[in-house]
Formats: C-alpha cells, structure tokens, sequence
C-alpha cells in the first residue's frame, strides 16, 4: 500500500508486480480497492503490473468537497492522470461498478490508448438508457433517487457503523459466506471516516445532476472488451447486457448463473479463469 499523486489528488494504492504493461483496476460502490484482492495475483502472474486505487473519495484517497468534484469528466481525468503517473507502455483497464460506468466512458472516448477493457456487472450506457425505460430497472435501481435526498442517505448508511454498507454486501451476496464480518467491516470502517459517505454518495447526485455528460455519443469501443456478469444481480437487470454487441468492435460476454452483483468477490476462480482465457486469446 502505498500514496500516488497523479493529477491533483493523492491516491491511496494497492501495487504489485513490475514493468510497462499496466493492468488499472477501478472498484465500485461501496468498495475498495479491496475487492480486487483475488485478481491481483493472477494479473500479476500474467505479466501485469497492477494498481488497484481507491477511487477520489475512498479510503485514505483524497476527498474534493462539493458534488460538481464527482462530475464523471472528474472521475476521467483522475484515470488518464493514474495512467500519465504510471508511465506504462501498454494499460488494460479492469473496473466493476462504478468504476465499470468510468470505464465505458474512458474507453469511449478514447482519452488514452488501451489495449483491452474489463467490465463486471455494469452495463454499457446505451443499452442502460433502454432499460431505463422499463420498470423492472427503474425499481431496481431505487437507491439512486434516495441518494439524491440531502444528508438522509449519509445518515441511513452511517448509522450503527455503518451497518446498511455491511448490508449491502451480505444482503445482495447470493453465497453470503463469502462476505464475513472481518471482510465487511473494512468497508464499513472506510465508509465511516470523516466525510466518506457524502463522497461515495456523490458519484450519484453528480450523475443525476450532470445527466447530459453521462451520454455516449455513438457509443463505440474500439479495444477488445470482456463482460463478466453475475446474473442474480439485483441492482442491474440481465436486459442491461442485451445489444452491447453493437457497440464493441471485439466483444465477449461470459454470464455467471447463480453469482451477485459482487461477481468478482463471490466468484473468484470463477471469474479468474474467464479473464485468463481471454487474456490468452
């Protein structure tokens, strides 16, 4: 663990491994770069060097006030700026949640070259907007107009130390064994730290707020693209994949019966041997 400057704000990041192909692992809400922990290894074997950061607002990374700091074009220039600081010859860019929705649109937008693109459990944002049209993602997708609420979704989620961010893995988790207190409580202790939450919980108010910067253009990815997707995540509908082929000139979709949201946490080696695969192909 150690703290990176790239651009104005210092991360706090995991490493391993050496040399100039970098493998940039971007985690969701409400994780850490903790949840990479089973992938670190097995990137690392494969010749990659990996930083796993926690996001702007995360951990111990730095926390810019004010919901326009959260504003997804922020969010972009905190990756191009890792990768500047990185020095790497080649990047594959390797995201879930939240960090997936960054890097659909990093990868879009073509701001820096990379050799491949890693999604888990986000969809791409056209598909996305389709499914917004329908019911069962707009009721899926309740949280995101309780966080636009001033002070009450910190509140909700801060209280009893921060138990609703223990509950949002367990209570999601299909094989909740795999979520133990000893692993819930580091997130939770992160969330808890001075102004955590309202950090976190901005990437959705700014979102919402700055809907029109969410969108796509045509769309197109360029980059070979693999999705990984557990198919009992109840935050996302499996429609959400439907059509992403459209859009990726290179595209392999590997869905996981019977696996969360959480996809690569609850099913690790699952998970690891599809992305060895493709990284052989």
């Amino acid at each position: 663990m150690r703290w990176q400057q790239a651009g104005d704000l210092s991360f706090e990041l995991a490493e391993a491994g050496k040399g100039d192909r970098l493998a940039l692992c971007l985690h969701g809400f409400p994780e850490l770069h903790y949840s990479w922990r089973f992938q670190i290894p097995l990137l690392v074997a494969r010749g990659w060097r990996v930083w796993a950061p926690n996001l702007r607002g995360y951990g111990g990374t730095d926390r810019p006030d004010g919901v326009d700091a959260y504003h997804i074009d922020r969010l972009l220039e905190d990756v191009a700026a890792l990768i500047d600081a990185s020095g790497a010859r080649e990047v594959l860019l390797i995201a879930h949640d939240w960090g997936a929705i960054i890097a659909w649109q990093f990868a879009i937008r073509n701001i820096r070259p990379l050799v491949g693109l890693v999604i888990m459990n986000v969809p791409h944002p056209i598909p996305f907007r389709r499914e917004l049209r329908k019911w069962a993602q707009l009721r899926a997708s309740w949280y995101v107009f309780f966080f636009q609420l001033p002070r009450l979704p910190e509140w909700a989620f801060g209280r009893q130390h921060a138990r609703m961010i223990r509950r949002a893995f367990v209570g999601m988790a299909v094989d909740k064994s795999l979520f133990p207190r000893d692993v819930t409580d580091i997130y939770a202790e992160a969330a808890s730290r001075p102004g955590a939450l309202t950090a976190m919980i901005n990437y959705y108010r700014a979102a919402f707020r700055f809907v029109s910067a969410m969108t796509a253009g045509s769309g197109k990815v360029d980059v070979p693209v693999l999705m990984i997707w557990g198919e009992e995540d109840t935050a996302l509908t499996i429609g959400c994949v439907d059509g992403t082929e459209e859009y990726c000139a290179d595209f392999r979709l590997v869905r996981l019966p019977g696996v969360s949201h959480w996809v690569q946490q609850e099913a690790p080696e699952k998970v690891n041997a599809i992305l060895e695969d493709w990284l052989d192909r």
